[in-house]
């Protein structure tokens, strides 16, 4: 334990389940690769980092989406962020990222515990860019479950992190 910290307890904190996860970045472009081989590009948008909790399913791929869809992070003509990467005619680059997941409260290595399997999350991942692209947005992925590369220019930067449980966005 680091001297001079004192740990926080929440409780009921442990019996809770994890929750979807995604770190959503306006970029002014963004590209993933895989082995020197590029599996996704966008120009200005949304790179969405997301993470699978065991327990997720569709409500609250819905509720995500739908959340990334409607961030009003882009400017309007009076330079407010005011409008949604729709009205921004962006694109989304969307990344699976289990480590989201990870639990460091207890020692120096990560448990990931809490993430969903393989099985279970990449169909969820799938289910996340197409109800991205049933909005008529550009979408582009990276390849599930391979080390990948992700290069981007995050724009203000302006970073925003969602949870999502039980199809709501806490």
């Amino acid at each position: 334990m680091t001297r001079g910290f004192v740990p926080c307890t929440v409780p009921g904190r442990d019996q809770r389940r994890r929750a979807m996860r995604a770190v959503v970045q306006r970029v002014s472009r963004a590209r993933v690769t895989v082995d020197a081989e590029e599996t996704g590009a966008i120009g200005p948008g949304l790179l969405a980092l997301v993470g699978v909790a065991d327990g997720d399913g569709s409500a609250d791929v819905d509720a995500l989406a739908d959340k990334i869809l409607g961030l009003r992070i882009f400017a309007d003509d009076e330079g407010r962020m005011n409008r949604d990467v729709v009205d921004a005619a962006g694109g989304i680059l969307v990344v699976s990222q289990f480590t989201l997941l990870a639990d460091a409260r207890k020692g120096r290595r990560p448990s990931f515990v809490g993430a969903a399997s393989p099985e279970v999350a990449e169909p969820l991942i799938a289910a996340v860019v197409r109800s991205i692209a049933a909005a008529g947005v550009p979408v582009a992925t990276g390849r599930f479950g391979a080390r990948m590369m992700v290069d981007l220019v995050n724009d203000g930067p302006v970073t925003i992190v969602l949870e999502v449980r039980d199809g709501r966005v806490v």
